[in-house]
This record gives structure tokens, sequence and C-alpha cells, in this order.
């Protein structure tokens, strides 16, 4: 037994030297001779199954160069968490005829086997391609030396580890087997060391990549290669294939230490050992694992990275991307949306613009939003469907995505990522978490002013001061948004300025009312004794507030010339006067109707979606967008005019 042991060492050394040959003028004849001699009947015993034989299945495949994708590394990923590995890598179970050897020798054997070709393999990439790269790089310049070490990692202190220590202790445990049949207190001292994998599995994609880029850049570069990868010890196969093999090794320990535990007696003094081994060596294996899945989170990262031009304070490694994807921004000045693009992290919304020249960067970051503090929900709009809102320290936006699918999903990430923080703070959360519901309401709780962005009323809800209620004009009464609530008020009602904490403290913009709240200062107001109209009611947008709600067009000369729109409302603490505004948000009615008594009848001939109300002698006629939109409006109104009030929860209501 211990000169057939010495034998199978003598044959790894013999293929060691083939590869040290193949790197000298003349290197194939040499190799040529050497695998002869292996082969010859008087040159001794054959080397072990599979030393000089090719070491998996893929490389069977044929000659020439083949690469490894990143799908490839995914699906080994795939294949470490799950038992595909075991499956498809099954070794050989059945004993040759005439051993009498116990299985678990045999698979120890197996194991010897398979460290030596691998020894070999780690040899060629070591001291071969590595040194072979570096010394070209060193003497003639043409490319970095950097570049060569980048690509290899830490391939050097694999080698030893296998070289110096795993191998030799493989081969003197097997040799002395009859009076020490165990080798799971060897594996249970080297296996805390595999963890180093961890860093060549996690540098593998990024070397895959500088391994293509140079071999295309720098001719020097692609002649040592192919020199080294045409000869007899590299089996033809390139640098890609060979580097590939440390990825694989571990998951083969696991799985022949699996059989070699599943083999051993019962009252074998080895079984313990062997259990405790095995489950180091799927600790490495998942190591491994976690690695290559950091390996892809960070890759992910480094893509935005490039698409967000490379802008400092963005993207950090410790951060993880969870969606990404292009939406609307509903504007508050233009009608129509703009398109936009969302990256969402676990701790920060980045909103960005495409770029309209994309040379390098795609994006360009207009805001971003800390995902502590943040709010979202769903906007019941009927001009912008499937919009939601996003409310942050810095901005509110109002977004709109392509179908009922994607907002939910949208929403779904956005809360996840705000539940993952909050979690990870609950004395933060008690302080910005308020009552349940409180989050639906559109306007902030006064506690949240300046705290936070609010969400801006649209200027084309509004044709009049939400203050004042003085209507705007192009010259002498435009419009302005302030800061603190997001009101559209006139400059007169906005000439204020306020510290506001989400904006760093900076003065801005601010009504009254809020200037009053956030600097305690009181000022008089001329119109505090004005006596409050009957037509300053304001508008209310929501089915909350209305029993029915809507845009009608306003036909006939009692509207002036022509026909405009108008935002109709039956308020539920006002259900029998119907308000008229030029927009829904306003703070004053155009006009309003008591419905007490009023006949509602169909319009003339012609369209089916107009109606009228009628009453001694006054005429008002509507045109509404659709028949079920004028069926209901004409319920509600014969309800009104019947001196209707809602009294009871089953009696709902017909707004839109």
């Amino acid at each position: 037994m211990e000169a057939a042991s010495k034998e199978k060492l003598t044959s790894v050394s013999n293929l060691v030297t083939a590869f040290e040959n193949s790197r000298m003028p003349g290197a194939a004849p040499r190799a040529h001779a050497l695998e002869a001699k292996h082969h010859h009947p008087g040159g001794g015993p054959p080397p072990p199954a599979g030393l000089l034989e090719k070491p998996s299945t893929e490389e069977a495949l044929g000659p020439g160069p083949r690469t490894v994708s990143r799908r490839y590394l995914s699906s080994l990923k795939d294949k470490l968490s799950s038992g595909t590995w075991r499956k498809s890598c099954q070794p050989r179970t059945c004993p040759g005829p005439g051993t009498q050897e116990p299985e678990e020798k045999r698979i120890v054997q197996e194991l010897l086997e398979t460290e030596q070709a691998y020894v070999a393999r780690l040899h060629l990439l070591d001291q071969v391609f590595f040194q072979e790269l570096l010394e070209e790089a060193r003497s003639s310049k043409a490319f970095p030396e950097d570049v060569v070490r980048l690509i290899f990692s830490n391939i050097s202190s694999i080698y030893q580890f296998h070289a110096q220590f795993f191998l030799p202790e493989l081969q003197r445990r097997l040799d002395d087997w009859t009076a020490t049949p165990r080798i799971g207190d060897v594996i249970q001292k080297l296996a805390p060391f595999l963890k180093m994998y961890s860093e060549y599995v996690k540098n593998f994609e990024r070397a895959a990549e500088l391994l293509a880029t140079w071999t295309d850049k720098s001719p020097p570069f692609q002649e040592v290669l192919t020199r080294i990868q045409s000869s007899k010890a590299s089996g033809s196969l390139t640098l890609q294939h060979h580097m590939l093999e440390p990825v694989q090794r571990i998951p083969r320990y696991e799985l022949l230490l699996k059989e070699y535990v599943q083999k051993l007696p019962e009252e074998s003094p080895d079984r313990a050992d062997a259990q405790k081994a095995l489950d180091m060596i799927f600790s490495a294996a998942q190591h491994s694992n976690a690695a290559i899945t950091e390996m892809e989170r960070l890759q992910d990262l480094w893509d935005v990275y490039q698409r967000l031009g490379l802008e400092d304070d963005i993207v950090d490694p410790s951060n993880t991307l969870l969606r990404e994807g292009p939406v609307l921004k509903i504007s508050f000045r233009r009608r129509d949306p703009m398109e936009r693009y969302l990256f969402l992290f676990n701790n920060m919304l980045l909103y960005c613009v495409p770029r309209v020249i994309q040379v390098g960067a795609q994006f360009q970051v207009r805001t971003r939003i800390d995902v502590a503090g943040m709010k979202v929900r769903e906007l019941t709009d009927a001009e912008f469907p499937h919009s939601f809102l996003v409310s942050g320290k810095q901005r509110t936006l109002e977004l709109q995505a392509r179908s009922q699918e994607e907002m939910i999903s949208w929403m779904q990430a956005c809360q996840a990522a705000i539940d993952h923080i909050e979690k990870r703070n609950e004395t933060f959360k008690a302080a910005v978490q308020g009552p349940e519901g409180d989050a639906q309401g559109q306007e902030l709780q006064s506690e949240e002013l300046g705290l936070r962005a609010p969400q801006w009323v649209r200027d084309k809800m509004v044709t009049m001061c939400m203050r004042c209620q003085e209507p705007f004009n192009a010259l002498t009464r435009r419009r302005h948004h302030c800061r603190a609530c997001g009101y559209v008020v006139c400059a007169r009602c906005s000439d204020y300025r306020a510290e506001l904490k989400y904006d760093d403290n900076r003065p801005n913009r601010v009504c009254l009312t809020c200037y009053t709240f956030l600097t305690g200062n009181v000022l008089p107001e001329d119109k505090d004794d004005k006596r409050r109209g009957i037509l300053e009611k304001g508008s209310a947008s929501g089915s909350e507030q209305n029993l029915m709600c809507s845009f009608l067009q306003l036909l006939g000369d009692k509207w002036g010339k022509g026909s405009t729109r108008g935002w109709c409302a039956i308020p539920r603490d006002d259900p029998l006067v119907l308000y008229v505004y030029a927009a829904p948000q306003d703070m004053r009615a155009h006009t309003s109707i008591p419905l007490l008594g009023y006949q509602v009848t169909d319009g003339p001939q012609g369209d089916s979606r107009v109606f009228q109300l009628q009453q001694s002698g006054q005429l008002y006629t509507f045109k509404a967008e659709t028949e079920e939109l004028k069926g209901r409006w004409v319920k509600a109104m014969e309800r009104a005019a019947s001196g209707w009030i809602p009294g009871e929860a089953g009696d709902g209501d017909l707004s839109d």
C-alpha cells in the first residue's frame, strides 16, 4: 500500500514537471515523452484515473476556447444551495471486480486522487499562467502587473495550502490507513482555511472581464495565453476554464465527504469527527455561496453607479438595490406627465431624469429621498389612473405607473423598505409614525409642518388663492406655492419666510398661516373681521366630503358665452345645495344653487349626456362626460330636490 501511494504521489510530481516543461521551448515533445512513459508497459504503473484525463464533463465537449458566462456563475450558486449539484455529480459507487477494500477507504482514495489532479491544476494556474504573465508584464511593460494580480486574486495562497498542507496530510493518512483508519480529524483541522475561497469567488467575474479585456487589448498578453493554452499541460482548455476549478472544488469535497459518512459503520471511531468535518465543509460551501451573492450585489451596484455618472455619495457598497424602473411624474404646472426613472435602495429613493445625450451616464439624479420617514399611498385621481404618492423629508412626489400591477409593485417595494428601516430603529418608528390612517390625508398634520416636504397642490386645481380666495390672473395676482403646506397662494399671502427643517433649516417662502405656526409670530390680518361669504366654502375633490362630485360641461347663457368646464359638488355637510367651482381645490365657489324644489329633466334632443335644472324661469344646463355619469347626477339632484338628507350609512355617495 505504501509503495502504491508513493507511486501516485510521484505521478503528480511528474505531471507538474510536464507543466513546467511546457513553458520552455520544446516543451511539447518532453511532455509527450513523459506521457508515453506513463503509458508504456515497462514504464511503471499508470497514473491514477482522472489525473491526466480532462477533469470535468464540460471539458470533454471538445477542444477550442470556451468562455464562462455570468449565467453559469448564477446557476452554480443555485447548485451550491440546492441538491442539484449532488444529483449531477454522483461519484462512482461500485468497486471494481475483485476489490475487497472497505467502501470508506475507496472514497478516501478517490478524494486523494482528485486532490492530486486538483493540485496539478492549481500549479498550472499559479506557477505557469500567473508567473509567465507577470514576467511578461515586467519585461515588456505591455500591460500592468496589477492587472495580472487582479485576475489571479489569491490563487497563490490556495495553491500553497493544498500543495503543502492538504494533499500531504491526505497522503500520509492513507499511507497509514491500517493503523489509523480515519480522516475526519484531518479535514476538521484544515477545513477553516477553505474560507479563503470566498475572496477568489468574489473576484471571479471581475477577473473574467479583465481577462477578456486585456486579451483583446494587448497582443503580448494574448500571445502568452495562446502559447500556454495550446500546450499538452493545458489540455487545449482556456485559462478561464482552468480558473473555474477552484470555484467547483468545495462542493466536490462536500459530495465525497457526505458519501464517506454514509458508508462508515455505526461503530466507526471516525463517525463523529467525520460528521463534524462535513458540517464544516458545508459551512465553507455556504460561505462561497454567500460570496457569489455578495459579488452579484456589488456588480448590480456598480452598474447603477456607472449609469448615474459615478456621482459621489450616491451609491455605497453597503447599499442594496431593491427595484428600479421608469415612472411618470405628475406635474403641478404642466398638464402632461413627464418621463422619470426611480432607483429604490434599502436606505434611499433616487428620483432621476433621463439624459438627452447619453454619453457615459444615462440618468441625472434630481432628488434623493431618505427611506427613513418616507410614506407611500395610493392616489384617487380620475385624470391620472394608477398614481401614487411618495412623501419624504426632502420632497413629495406624485407618480403614475403604467398599470395597476406596476403601481402596487412599487408601493409594496417602498413599504417593505420603510418597514425594514423602522424595525431597525423602534424609537425612530415611534417618533415618525402617527396614528393609523394619518397617511391617508392629503394635508400635512400641523406637527409635521416644516419637518417633511409637502404635497404641492397642482396649479390647474385652483383658480383663486387658497388663503384669501382672490382670483388669480397672469399679471397682478400670480400663483405661488407655500413650501410648508403646499397650498397655491398669491404673492400677498405668501410674502413670508420661515426656516424649514426638511430643507436644512434654510428660509423658504410660506403662507401667513404656516409662518405663524412655525415662528410663533402673530401679525395683524386685515381680513380677520371680514364675515365669511356664502360662496366661501372650500371645495373637496374626494368622495369622503361629497355625496356627488365630478367635472361637468356648463352650457347656456347662464355661464357666459360658449361652454365652460366646472367642478360640481354636493357636499355631505350641505346636501341640498349644488356648488360649482372653477377648479377642484378652490376655496370659494363660482356659483351655488339650492336644489330644493328644482325639476331635473333631460336636455334637448341630440345628446343623451345633457340634463337640465329648471324652476320658476331659472334654467341651468349641464353635460356629463358619459351617460352613466349623467344618470348618477340626475339621481343625486332629484334626491336633493325632494329634500332628502343622508342619515344612514347605507345611503352612500354617487361620486366618481
